[in-house]
């Protein structure tokens, strides 16, 4: 990569001016800070029908209702949510000060770190910009968005509505190929949160530690789901469906695998067809499933799909059409018997293929969950305590639902983050202000204070206060 390359030039200049606003105004009220969330919430939902026709047309198909229920309802409640707590947020927080400090004060001061860059994915690109710059304009700071290249129809409207709302200096959004977001993630921001896959994670980490730029990384892995031994069966088949099929399983928190109780593996493809019938009617002409982003990664999950079944997986297609590469409609296989070491037991799926997994034990499933990777989400069908209390308690993961899927993301209140490899940091609501925030220890001693007493020359007075001070 060059760096004299006029794209990187102007990120360059633009990090500067932004650097330079912040530094003007380094703590802006926070009626500034709700004008800048209102402005937002405005020219997002005046426009969201027009971003939802750029990102169908972007897709190749993606139905205008998922995209206002899953992207522009969420950035509405979260911006809403903000607006409700954000002033309390900001409040000094009184601490407490051990006995040998008093009659000092302490307390925590948010302050806003000055300039956040972000890096948005393509498979939700406006919940995935909006989210992030919801968080960082609460909390008082500039910001510049880089889009995804793949979705190019959305990323320019979006830049240009940004450019209508907000003065460059303050939030700004930069467009280009993997030469930019390459330069984007080793500028010098004061926190960088980059959405995406765990390889590109890895380059953009390197990239931010020239600068020991704070990352916040949302990842995604394998999310697992597991259906306990008296789970209302058709209830959790149902709603994994519905959760693995929303935007095409392009979603970094979607079922990746479902663990099933031995012997229950048909029963689940049986209803699973069931309800892929009921939720999509005539399949091959339905508007309301999501085509696959690009013909690369179409092609990869036929790969996944062929290289699984090569090596002894049985596919259960789940409607009666099969991926059909002109219009990049992908239907929802389900996959028993694949081998562990096959690629799609191993890679992020990221699209409709399903494996079902046999367990005979909770003991095993929870076995499975651990051997592996720390998942973005995990999933749990159950109503009995136990089971709830033994998985809660002894996996790890990003975030968890029980009897639900993706919707503990839709919980503006819930941090919102991976852990190990699926991610670093959390965001959305209140530690969403904290992560764009230097949360700023302040001690204020009074000025009467005991700190005389143990300044040198040590001697039999330190010596016994010491003694004391040890013993209480």
């Amino acid at each position: 990569m060059k760096n004299d390359l006029p794209e990187v030039a102007a990120l360059d200049a633009l990090l500067r001016d932004q650097r330079h606003a912040y530094l003007r105004a380094p703590y802006p009220s926070w009626d500034t800070r709700a004008s800048h969330l209102r402005a937002l919430r405005k020219v997002m939902l005046d426009n969201r029908d027009a971003l939802a026709d750029a990102m169908n047309a972007d897709f190749g198909n993606r139905a205008k209702q998922e995209v206002l229920l899953a992207e522009f309802l969420l950035v509405k409640e979260e911006i809403d949510a903000a607006l409700r707590h954000g002033k309390r947020w900001m409040k000094a927080q009184r601490r407490s000060t051990n006995k040998w400090l008093m009659p000092a004060r302490a307390k925590v001061v948010p302050q806003p770190l000055g300039v956040i860059g972000i890096i948005v994915p393509w498979n939700y690109p406006v919940l995935l910009a909006a989210g992030p710059l919801i968080s960082a304009l609460t909390a008082g700071n500039r910001a510049i968005v880089k889009m995804s290249e793949l979705t190019p129809r959305t990323s320019a409207l979006f830049e240009t509505l940004i450019a209508q709302t907000f003065a460059r200096d303050h939030v700004a959004v930069v467009n280009g190929d993997a030469t930019l977001a390459a330069a984007f993630s080793a500028q010098p921001f004061d926190h960088l949160l980059f959405t995406g896959s765990t390889k590109v994670g890895h380059e953009v980490m390197r990239a931010a530690a020239e600068h020991l730029t704070p990352v916040t990384l949302e990842l995604g892995g394998k999310s697992p789901a597991i259906i306990g031994a008296h789970a209302r069966f058709d209830n959790a088949v149902d709603n994994l469906i519905a959760g693995k099929t929303l935007n095409a399983g392009q979603t970094c928190i979607a079922p990746d695998y479902v663990l099933v109780p031995r012997g229950k593996e048909q029963a689940f493809v049986e209803r699973a067809r069931a309800r892929m019938a009921k939720m999509y009617p005539g399949f091959a002409n339905n508007p309301d499933y999501t085509s696959i982003i690009s013909e690369r990664h179409f092609a990869r999950l036929q790969r996944l799909a062929d290289e699984a079944e090569a090596a002894g997986a049985q596919l259960h297609r789940l409607t009666d059409s099969t991926p059909d590469p002109a219009s990049r409609r992908f239907p929802l296989i389900a996959v028993t018997g694949a081998p562990d070491g096959s690629a799609l037991m191993q890679e992020e799926i990221f699209g409709p293929l399903l494996p079902i997994v046999p367990y005979d034990t909770l003991d095993d499933a929870i076995a499975w969950v651990n051997t592996r990777p720390r998942p973005l989400a995990l999933y749990l069908y159950a109503d009995d305590s136990a089971t709830i209390e033994r998985v809660t308690r002894e996996t790890i993961a990003g975030g968890m639902a029980i009897n639900e899927t993706l919707m503990h993301l839709a919980c503006e209140s819930l941090p919102f983050g991976g852990v190990g490899a699926s991610g670093m940091g959390a965001y959305h609501g209140y530690e969403g202000f904290v992560t764009f925030s230097k949360m700023k220890p302040i001690l204020t001693q009074a000025r009467v204070n005991f700190r005389g007493w143990i300044s040198p020359p040590y001697g039999k007075r330190v010596n016994a206060l010491l003694k004391v001070m040890m013993r209480f």
